[in-house]
């Protein structure tokens, strides 16, 4: 099917694509494309993308996807090869710090003079050495299928009757536990779909979940990085936590072997009612057999987690995604990789792959008005982004000192849910490790 649809698409653009083209030299003389790709979600659409490139071109594009949470061990040992990648991504100025030497300048690009928000962008002096792709946000997506029936029981414990009304981590907390007291009635396992641990798979708990004490906290200090934290909102943290893991689908003792793709069946096949995920989560639920979620049904709420005056609070919304061109290549690959992100983010080809198929919000003023994703959980985005009474939380992640800080974090946070360690002792981690780690950036 997505074979069928690949040629189709190049039938009916073959034209426009040609006419992009028509200025660009021969394809021996544009080099080749090798992209590590950071999302296994939309692999096959990358793969998709590049082929109805090169029938275009006749330019070679490879892409290799790094899984399983290894993309900065699969880039170190790509980029030290002979043909190594020409395009990579990296997740903001921290990373930057690692790959500079490899980063090529884009600061003369169209791609770069095409940004919405030039100050997106990683920056050094005048030199501009990556740049984002796409604009993310995540929260708890919630199937109001499920919701719909709890609200409707003659004996539920809350005063309200819909999901709008949730604002709030106290309101959040009554309608959960109360959900697991009736989730026989409501033909749900659990509330939550598995807090997933398992090695590499626990980026949604010492990231995403873990940006919103360090949201507030940087809000609070005026700051958008520090060598030291306080880690001030750790009791709020905390709070969401133990509501994921108290009302989950899965014992605590058992979530060090779930994967993300096991929470995101769980969701897709309706036997949970919510999960943490981003709005790129829609290519995954989608596409699970036996997913019972219908597209009408899948809503976002924020993260609350009992933050006074949070009840204006929206998504988390930012990006961690950028790419870079690789320096040490040649000029004729880095030019050809070039062409290749400027046809992406410019043709209508590459427009319509980026907006129907991968489902990306850019930040890019080639895209119009029109020109926005379809999927249900890219629509809650750009709802909560335009709603002037909430206030999204921005993505600190570019600030985390690095994958080691991530790693031994998201341990301690494991070990705390097992019972192996004290709340305290996670607390003492996370501030010990990111002073640690921030000073190897020095």
């Amino acid at each position: 099917m997505r074979k069928q649809m690949r040629n189709l698409m190049f039938a009916t653009f073959a034209a426009f694509g040609m006419a992009f083209l028509s200025g660009c030299s021969k394809a021996e003389e544009q080099g080749s494309v090798y992209y590590l790709n950071f999302k296994p979600e939309v692999a096959d659409i990358w793969e998709e993308l590049a082929d109805i490139y090169t029938d275009l071109t006749g330019v070679e594009v490879k892409i290799l996807t790094a899984t399983g949470g290894i993309y900065e061990r699969t880039l170190q040992a790509e980029i030290a090869k002979r043909e190594a990648p020409t395009l990579f991504q990296i997740n903001g100025p921290v990373a930057y710090q690692t790959w500079q030497n490899y980063c090529l300048d884009l600061k003369d690009t169209e791609l770069y003079s095409w940004m919405s928000d030039p100050t997106l962008a990683v920056t050094k002096g005048e030199g501009v050495y990556a740049i984002p792709y796409v604009v993310e946000g995540y929260g708890i997506i919630y199937n109001e299928e499920i919701t719909e029936r709890y609200f409707s029981l003659p004996d539920k414990a809350v005063s309200i009757s819909s999901m709008d009304e949730v604002n709030n981590f106290e309101l959040l907390k009554q309608v959960v536990e109360d959900m697991t007291a009736h989730k026989k009635e409501l033909g749900i396992e659990g509330v939550f779909a598995s807090t997933s641990f398992a090695s590499g798979e626990n980026w949604r708990w010492h990231t995403h979940l873990a940006n919103l004490p360090i949201y507030y906290e940087f809000r609070d200090k005026g700051i958008s990085d520090t060598d030291v934290i306080d880690f001030t909102y750790e009791p709020y943290f905390k709070n969401i936590l133990d509501l994921y893991v108290s009302n989950s689908i899965t014992d605590k003792m058992s979530l060090s072997n779930k994967t993300i793709m096991d929470s995101m069946t769980e969701f897709a096949q309706g036997k949970v009612a919510m999960v943490q995920n981003g709005n790129w989560a829609w290519a995954q639920i989608s596409s699970i057999e036996g997913n019972t979620v219908l597209e009408d049904n899948i809503k976002f709420l924020p993260i609350y987690m009992g933050v006074p005056g949070e009840e204006s609070q929206g998504l988390c919304i930012g990006t961690e995604n950028f790419l870079a061109v690789n320096t040490l290549v040649s000029e004729k690959d880095q030019q050809a990789t070039i062409a290749f992100l400027e046809w992406i983010f410019s043709s209508d080809i590459g427009k319509h792959y980026i907006t129907n198929e991968f489902g990306f919000i850019t930040p890019f003023r080639t895209f119009t008005e029109e020109e926005v994703p379809a999927d249900p959980l890219a629509k809650e985005v750009i709802k909560s982004m335009d709603n002037p009474d909430r206030t999204s939380v921005n993505w600190n992640f570019n600030a985390f000192p690095g994958p080691i800080f991530k790693e031994h974090f998201g341990s301690a946070i494991l070990s705390y849910v097992e019972g192996d360690m004290t709340w305290e002792d996670v607390v003492s981690c996370m501030k010990e490790e990111w002073y640690k780690r921030k000073l190897e950036f020095k």
